[in-house]
């Protein structure tokens, strides 16, 4: 029958709801067009064409008189469109070098509850500009606010924000996802080398000899003679070799990789292979580059611990991040001939393999023209491999990003488990606990504070009409519910009150895991003390009330199903943002709504529970569904026993004492009292005149 009932309420809410997404169209790709990048990327540098199978912009620079790609440019949205905690993908604009490294990130738009009159957007704009020099082809966490400072890796690691976890791994999430597929498609990585680990194997002792070392090609040469350089600048018309025969080199390079301790301690000795060694960062490499030839790319302006601009180290075709390590230079490579000298660091970040084949460039640039000269660059290059069993490979552990939360959460989700899992025989069990009127207030009291201080304040997992909101714009928009996946432990609480919902109905959230929730019932203490005799609201004003909350949860879902903004302005109605996650730090509008309802709460109790809470409105139809009446009543309650009714705070019993399930919040107050034999009116009567009276079961409304 209550299945039955409930049915007909909400068929025509269904109905409606179900015309209204049937009428809403998928959501818009991304909104910049040229002029709209062109005020992000402004002269010099230059907008390309835009890309015709991949939504991508090239970025331009002008280098040695052509136009070199300095970025490709793309929105988030486009590439990686993966829903917020307000139902929509925030759009992030993502400048990627051609070497995987993120030139700029700026945040378009975003829906995030947290941030939309929260903490305001500056946190999320300064969250993002921490990605600028780092690389795609590493995997990116998000830590702990400050995660950097305290120790975490620069290069693979973001500081996180204090009550905007989730949001921001979502964030990193829909920056990587959009990244690697551009890589893929225009870089050529994006698979095979993000997150992979490969280090040069143990020292066996082995020390070869330079010509041991050359003959195996474990150490190179390149060398353009002046023949090969004139020939190269022969159709720009300009003069390129240097002075000196033809067949004589004009730049002669020896280079190395130096991680393999075979190759460092035979170059650098075995005390500066040592150092080097200690200096490199964990998945770093080095590369040594000497210079003994006329013309060398190192020249007198070279400046220490720079990038040369005459070096390059490519690999798969891509250039690669390659510093020079401003090391000390006196006699670090006895072996070698005499001349200018690089070891380049290239940092694990860049994604380099070195048991991969790779390439040394090097560029020769002269000039055209005496009043305006224009630079002519060529450059030559030299391959350069190791056998592989040189190497320990090791391919990073990947997954999705939702997975890291939940490791990193996995503490606290443990404690919220096992209170939960605590609480079910409690309020199962009504001889138990509940019926002990001295053991079981402390035990409630003691469970709200954990409610409050725990769940709410410290792991942040307030319950919020935001998660219906973001369901219906996944429903509509992105088709996607992978963002509850992000906040592990509200999504726990949400499987444990759906369950309830249809065991004992909306009571089990209201009443026990709603952080603000608990917060009233401990301002709601301070009435006594201050002496505030709290209202008692008319019944049919009161009827009147209760109704708004619907009216709100409607307003709400209307919008948010229709893709009106206003959605989020109707959330605000709840208090809980201000309150439990934002700690009150907000602006003062906000605030004031808040402890007004506080205030409220000690002349009305609980008020804003019982007549405007949207999320309350929400489990309430829900909760119609149950499968339970389990509340014991007598057939003396209502007629003539009004004690509960009396008792109840929460005006959730009927004057014939019949139990309003929508309006009880499971505080168990009139179910200890029914099994109090020293409080239940009709039980103590019954005891005097000598007889026992049985528990029966009442019809819910």
């Amino acid at each position: 029958m209550a299945a039955r009932r409930a049915t007909d309420l909400l068929r025509p809410a269904l109905l409606a709801l179900l015309a209204l997404l049937l009428a809403v169209p998928l959501a818009a790709a991304g909104t910049l067009d040229r002029a709209g990048m062109e005020r992000y990327f402004p002269a010099p540098l230059v907008v390309g064409e835009r890309d015709a199978t991949l939504p991508v912009w090239p970025i331009l620079k002008q280098e040695a008189g052509s136009y070199e790609v300095f970025a490709y440019a793309f929105e988030s949205i486009d590439l990686a469109p993966i829903p917020g905690f307000g139902g929509t993908p925030p759009d992030l604009l993502v400048a990627l070098a051609p070497d995987g490294t993120f030139r700029d990130v700026r945040v378009v738009s975003h829906h995030e509850p947290v941030f939309l009159e929260g903490l305001g957007s500056e946190p999320l704009f300064a969250f993002v500009e921490q990605y600028v020099g780092m690389s795609a082809r590493r995997p990116i966490r998000v830590g702990r606010p400050n995660a950097r400072g305290s120790g975490a890796a620069p290069q693979t690691t973001v500081d996180g924000i204090s009550m905007a976890t989730a949001s921001t791994r979502v964030i990193n999430e829909s920056i990587l996802a959009a990244s690697l597929a551009v890589a893929r498609a225009k870089l050529g990585f994006g698979a095979a080398n993000v997150g992979l680990k490969v280090e040069a194997r143990p020292d066996t002792g082995e020390t070869p000899t330079v010509a041991e070392l050359t003959a195996r090609g474990w150490l190179r040469r390149l060398t353009v003679s002046n023949e090969r350089a004139e020939t190269a600048f022969r159709d720009a018309g300009v003069a390129g070799a240097g002075d000196g025969p033809a067949a004589a080199p004009l730049i002669d390079l020896t280079f190395a990789y130096l991680n393999v301790p075979a190759i460092g301690r035979t170059l650098l000795g075995a005390e500066r292979f040592a150092a080097l060694t200690r200096e490199l960062g964990p998945g770093d490499h080095a590369v040594m580059v000497v210079s003994h030839g006329p013309e060398t790319p190192l020249g007198e302006d070279f400046v220490l611990g720079s990038i040369p601009d005459r070096l390059t180290v490519t690999q798969g075709g891509l250039a690669v991040n390659a510093r020079d390590m401003a090391i000390e230079r006196r006699g670090a490579a006895p072996a070698l001939p005499d001349g200018a000298w690089t070891i380049l660091r290239i940092t694990g970040a860049a994604g380099f393999d070195p048991s991969a084949p790779w390439t040394l460039t090097t560029k020769l640039v002269r000039e055209r023209g005496q009043i305006f000269p224009e630079k002519i660059a060529r450059e030559f290059s030299a391959d350069y491999a190791l056998p592989a069993d040189l190497f320990v490979r090791e391919a990073a552990e990947a997954g999705p990003s939702w997975t890291d939360p939940w490791r990193a959460r996995g503490v606290e989700l443990g404690m919220i488990a096992l209170a939960l899992a605590g609480l079910v025989p409690v309020l199962a069990r009504q001889r138990g606990l509940v019926a002990d009127r001295r053991r079981f207030p402390m035990f409630r009291l003691a469970y709200l504070a954990f409610t409050l201080l725990f769940i709410g304040w410290y792991a942040q997992a307030q319950l919020s009409i935001v998660t219906l909101v973001g369901l219906v714009r996944a429903a509509t928009v992105t088709h996607d519910l992978a963002f509850l996946l992000y906040d592990p432990p509200s999504l726990l609480l949400w499987a444990f009150v759906i369950a309830t919902l249809f065991v004992w109905g909306r009571g089990t959230f209201c009443g026990w895991l709603c952080p603000f929730g608990a917060l009233q019932e401990f301002v709601a203490w301070l009435a006594k003390p201050l002496r505030i005799r709290q209202v008692t609201v008319p019944p049919r004003l009161d009827h009147t009330l209760r109704l708004a909350k619907y009216v709100v949860l409607a307003g709400i879902l209307v919008a948010a199903a229709t893709g009106s903004p206003l959605a989020d302005s109707l959330s605000e109605a709840e208090p809980f943002k201000t309150a439990i996650t934002l700690y009150f730090v907000r602006a003062w509008p906000f605030v004031a709504y808040a402890l007004g309802l506080l205030v409220l709460n000690l002349f009305v109790y609980k008020g804003f529970c019982r007549y405007l809470c949207p999320l309350g409105a929400s489990l309430a139809v829900l909760g119609r569904l149950r499968l339970l009446d389990w509340i014991p009543r007598r057939a003396e309650c209502g007629s003539p026993c009004q004690l509960c009714k009396v008792r109840c705070r929460y005006g959730a019993i009927r004057a014939d004492g019949r139990i309003d399930y929508p309006e009880c919040f499971q505080c168990m107050d009139c179910v200890t009292i029914i099994h109090d034999p020293g409080q239940c009116v009709p039980e103590v009567v019954a005891r005097r005149r000598g007889r026992r009276i049985a528990l029966q079961p009442v019809a819910a409304e």
